[in-house]
Formats: structure tokens, C-alpha cells, sequence
């Protein structure tokens, strides 16, 4: 049997929620816009995760910041994380989220480590070349790796492309090294 993560049960039911209505990329959106301002704020994703702060004053304090930019079936599956006391837990729900609402659509999701920042352009030529090189829809995390030196590393599907200066000095060590 699979062994299934509260992020993966969360995020699964997030996504039947939303393809059930026709709303998934509404959700996908969505989504995202809470995970980014959860990432930005923390001092706002602390304060839906105060015990101290009663679940009802919470759900008022995410409905003034929320409704009306999310559908209010996120805002509703947002205040059962609370009620589960599970809000902690909404950035690997987030992410389970896409994956299932990525696989139903038939993108695959992978990741791509760069020494530096990339900008959203360079990321979307990358997904484009990995994705003709796949043959199929890829979307890429960007992760920065300061080790890299240059280059960058594509996980995606269990598979590494790695076009990074790191890898090409290791084989040039490995080539001199066994001379």
C-alpha cells in the first residue's frame, strides 16, 4: 500500500475539491497567492498557528486577508487546517496540491538548481528545452546551490541533467586522475 503523507491526503482532497467544482486553476492560483504570502509574511502564518489565539479569531484574521482573492472553497478548506490545526503543514500541502493538479494535466514537475538567482524568464526557456527533450509539459522549481560554481542541475522523473561547472571540473578531475 502507498505510504500517503498528511500533505499528500491534504492535497489530494484540495484537488478533488477543485476539480470536482471545475475550478482547478483557479485553485492552482490560489494557491500559490497563500503559499507566496505565507513565505512573505511569516509573521502572518505564525499568527494562524497561535494556540493562544482562538480558531474563531483566526478564521476572522484569514477571511479579512483572504476572501474575495481565493474562492471561499479555499478559504473553507483553509479553516479546516486550522480547526486540524494542520496550517503548518499548508506549504507540503501546497505543493501536493500542484503535483496532483500538474500529473492530471499532464505536466512534469521537476526541479532546477542554479549557483545564482534565475529570472522567470530563464526558468521558462529552461522548461521549454527540457520539455522538448522529454517530449512533454515541464514545469521547474528553481532552487539556488552556491556549490554549483555555474551551470545548473535539472532533477525531473527520477532523471538528472546536469549541465553544471561543478560536474565538468569533477570529471576533468576524474580524467586526470586516472591518467
Amino acid at each position: 500500500m502507498e505510504n500517503l503523507t498528511v500533505n499528500d491526503v491534504y492535497g489530494e482532497a484540495l484537488y478533488e475539491a477543485a476539480a470536482d467544482l471545475g475550478k482547478t486553476d483557479e485553485f492552482v492560483a490560489a494557491v500559490r497567492m497563500i503559499a507566496d504570502s505565507f513565505k512573505k509574511q511569516p509573521e502572518f502564518f505564525l499568527l494562524l498557528r497561535m494556540p493562544s489565539i482562538s480558531p474563531r479569531e483566526r478564521k476572522e484574521i484569514a477571511a479579512k486577508v483572504f476572501a474575495g482573492r481565493v474562492p471561499q472553497e479555499l478559504l473553507n478548506f483553509l479553516y479546516v487546517l486550522m480547526d486540524k490545526r494542520r496550517v503548518g503543514s499548508f506549504e507540503g500541502v501546497a505543493r501536493a496540491f500542484e503535483k496532483k493538479a500538474n500529473a492530471a494535466e499532464g505536466v512534469m514537475q521537476g526541479t532546477i538548481e542554479s549557483a545564482v538567482e534565475l529570472t522567470k524568464d530563464r526558468i521558462a526557456r529552461f522548461e521549454e528545452e527540457t520539455g522538448k527533450l522529454l517530449r512533454g509539459n515541464v514545469k521547474l522549481e528553481a532552487i539556488v546551490n552556491p556549490n554549483l560554481i555555474g551551470g545548473v542541475r535539472i532533477y525531473i522523473n527520477g532523471k538528472l541533467i546536469d549541465a553544471s561547472v561543478r560536474s565538468k571540473l569533477d570529471d576533468l578531475r576524474d580524467k586526470i586522475m586516472s591518467r
